[in-house]
């Protein structure tokens, strides 16, 4: 969508705008965009190209958002800043005072509310006559906002950290019910602020599968980040390896725990357990590879396969101790997705089985649309100091 330039003067303006199929409707898209210019301005301390050496930020082009207004839909280009986020004053609030029928639709879909429950749902907001067809035109709408997010440009800034993991979700393909994986992989940035880079459907969890999502990645412009994140899956661990020759993977510490517990009888899993858990509470690697030998010393005849999983898995997951810098307790684990792949099943759930995955695309990418904007005007996940001295640390 191209940015519309308005430079006549007020009269031009206001001719032009009665001109227009809807003037009423054009003048508060003009009007949109004067007040995000003005905001941002202010926001920054300068003007857009203006020199100022008290200015606080800079713009970083543009983003398109949906806003819809009882006036009807409209496209914003909401300014970027390339630190810290931004959103335009008059969308927050309007989600006190917007009650039009497309944004309860659009809300309740982000929601996970099957198109079935949608009637039911309309007529409890004393909306009559809502057909399934409507609703699921309606969300189709969302669709090309999807594709921006999922294949808008990475070149411009760098990732340090990345992580990446897999869920499973019931969608139909080909006439038949398949357990999809999907990979969902996030970064955080130079500031230490997060973002959800991609969020990819895969038939199969092979390498080559993973593979062609990293190399999507690097087509977008993302730049080889110093350490990923994410479980043992062979085919992902050998694709990071071959898409992101001289990053370090780190092994996710809990679901090794899960992997060596799992051959661990029930009644000494919680003891076992808290003595394992104590090597990646360490001070540094040497001293976690001491607290292992001590395990497997302890443990080696009694827990056979628990200390050779282990043994074999160790040096994998102690690398998050080569970057002092960052909190061990952030990139040590990708807890941080698992937390936000609960939120995803949250709503997921209420559908049950997705049409196609297309559908799952549209909702789950939809909703961490609005969960990586509040990350971008939240606090930063890992200090922007830390990075600069891990970055440092690395090179």
């Amino acid at each position: 969508m191209a940015k519309i330039k308005y430079n006549n003067s007020f009269e031009s303006l206001l001719l032009h705008c009665i001109s227009q199929p809807d003037p009423m409707f054009f003048m508060l898209e003009w009007l949109s965009s004067k007040l995000m210019e003005a905001e941002i301005s202010s926001k920054i301390g300068a003007e857009k190209s203006e020199r100022n050496e008290e200015r606080i930020g800079y713009r970083c082009g543009y983003r398109t958002r949906r806003f819809d207004t009882r006036m009807g839909t409209m496209y914003l280009l909401v300014p970027k800043v390339r630190n810290g986020g931004y959103i335009p004053f008059f969308v927050t609030d309007r989600k006190r005072s917007e009650a039009a029928l497309i944004q309860v639709v659009q809300e309740a879909f982000v929601q996970g509310v099957s198109t079935r429950k949608m009637d039911r749902l309309a007529k409890s907001l004393g909306i009559e006559g809502i057909s399934r067809s409507q609703v699921s035109e309606m969300t189709k709408e969302l669709d090309e906002q999807v594709e921006a997010f999922r294949t808008r440009d990475l070149s411009s800034i760098e990732y340090p950290v990345l992580w990446a993991d897999a869920l499973y979700e019931r969608v139909r393909f080909d006439g038949k019910v398949l357990n999809m994986a999907i990979l969902l992989v996030c970064g955080v940035d130079e500031d230490g602020k997060r973002e959800v880079l991609a969020i990819e459907p895969m038939l199969e969890e092979s390498q080559e599968s993973y593979h062609q999502v990293f190399e999507k990645l690097k087509k977008r412009g993302l730049k080889t980040p110093a350490l990923i994140i994410s479980d043992a899956h062979s085919g992902l661990v050998s694709a990071i390896r071959k898409s992101f020759s001289g990053s370090s993977w780190q092994r996710c510490k809990v679901h090794f725990m899960r992997n060596i517990l799992a051959h661990v009888p029930h009644k000494d899993k919680e003891g076992f357990a808290q003595e394992l858990k104590q090597i990646w509470l360490a001070i540094d690697a040497a001293s976690a590879r001491e607290r292992a030998k001590g395990l497997s010393e302890r443990y080696g005849k009694r827990f056979p396969d628990a200390i050779r999983i282990l043994e074999e898995g160790l040096e994998d997951s102690l690398q998050f101790f080569a970057l002092p810098e960052l909190e061990p307790a952030k990139i040590s684990s990708t807890n941080m997705l698992e937390r936000l792949n609960r939120e995803i099943r949250r709503r997921t759930r209420v559908v049950g089985i997705f049409p196609n995955k297309g559908s799952y695309i549209r909702l789950v990418t939809t909703f961490l649309m609005e969960y990586a904007e509040d990350w971008s005007v939240s606090r930063s996940y890992l200090s922007a100091e830390s990075i600069r001295c891990a970055l440092k640390h690395v090179a």
